[in-house]
């Protein structure tokens, strides 16, 4: 059982349930932000070395999110990874993403990091978050009635943040657990068109998916403010999804906590006040997904 959990993007999409969880279940959570405003949090920023001993000290795991709005994950983490190594007795989880694989791009190289050189190590892998609808494509959707995609007619079985944090806190909390990686799913795999139908039935007017080629998508992005080669890399994994990069689904949410994943219709319906308008920002700049998107928190 882990006594303290450091717990990296703790301000996040993911990082405050999973800081949520902990508690419930009477386990400190450490929250590391880059500016501390509580008890509980600490300061902590993946570039500033001087922060990571601070925020490692009396900690047995750790809930690893990446730095958002780049690529080169490794070179940036490794100085906080080889500490952490030596400090922490417990599990290391990691938040990466379906499309990444052990040592590929971005969190994939993360993820094979972990391999060579943890004993005790999670790669949770979840598809792209239910909550990308309410946050990064909120603004097109309220604005153009539209989701703007790269994917054509590729399918993707989107998850609820809840489910991901879910698996991250049994994973901290079971000492049992086999090393290894997870590929997390929602219940189905639904392409944009049938997305932007679910919405529209919930908001009462038309939402389409508007689609895009990859390379006006990343000028899109681009335009939103993400760096030039962060913008690429997003819009090839909507490429990816074009040819069923993503076409599956996996029943490891139920496994790991024991309840069914969230479907997007549920997830929705809980969404009602939020399509609607109410606190969205026209000037909303993108910011998540798991690994496969934007922030992965």
């Amino acid at each position: 059982m882990a006594d303290r959990v450091l717990v990296t993007g703790g301000t996040g999409k993911t990082g405050r349930l999973v800081a949520d969880g902990l508690v419930r279940r009477g386990i400190d959570a450490r929250i590391a932000t880059r500016q501390p405003t509580s008890a509980g949090q600490v300061r902590f920023d993946w570039a500033d070395e001087t922060t990571h001993d601070a925020a490692l000290d009396g900690v047995s795991s750790v809930y690893l999110v990446a730095p958002t709005d780049r690529v080169d994950h490794l070179a940036v983490m490794r100085p906080f990874l080889e500490r952490a190594v030596s400090h922490v007795p417990g599990r290391l989880v990691l938040l990466s993403a379906s499309s990444l694989d052990r040592n590929g791009p971005m969190m994939g190289e993360v993820h094979g990091w972990l391999d060579a050189h943890v004993s005790r190590w999670t790669a949770l892998r979840p598809s792209w978050f239910m909550q990308n609808l309410t946050t990064q494509h909120l603004p097109s959707i309220l604005e153009d009635g539209c989701i703007y995609s790269a994917t054509e007619d590729g399918r993707v079985p989107f998850i609820d943040a809840a489910d991901i944090a879910a698996v991250a806190v049994a994973a901290l909390c079971d000492p049992m657990l086999a090393s290894g990686d997870h590929v997390l799913t929602g219940p189905e795999a639904l392409s944009y068109d049938e997305v932007a139908s679910a919405i529209t039935k919930v908001m009462g007017r038309p939402v389409r998916h508007c689609r895009l080629t990859a390379q006006e998508l990343a000028a899109r992005y681009t335009a939103l403010g993400l760096p030039r080669d962060y913008a690429a890399t997003l819009a090839g994994m909507d490429e990816a999804i074009a040819t069923g990069g993503e076409d599956r689904t996996t029943g490891v949410v139920e496994q790991i906590t024991g309840r069914p994943a969230t479907t997007l219709a549920s997830f929705l319906a809980g969404q009602r006040a939020v399509l609607g308008g109410a606190g969205c920002r026209s000037n909303m700049k993108p910011s998540d997904r798991s690994g496969t998107g934007f922030r992965a928190e």
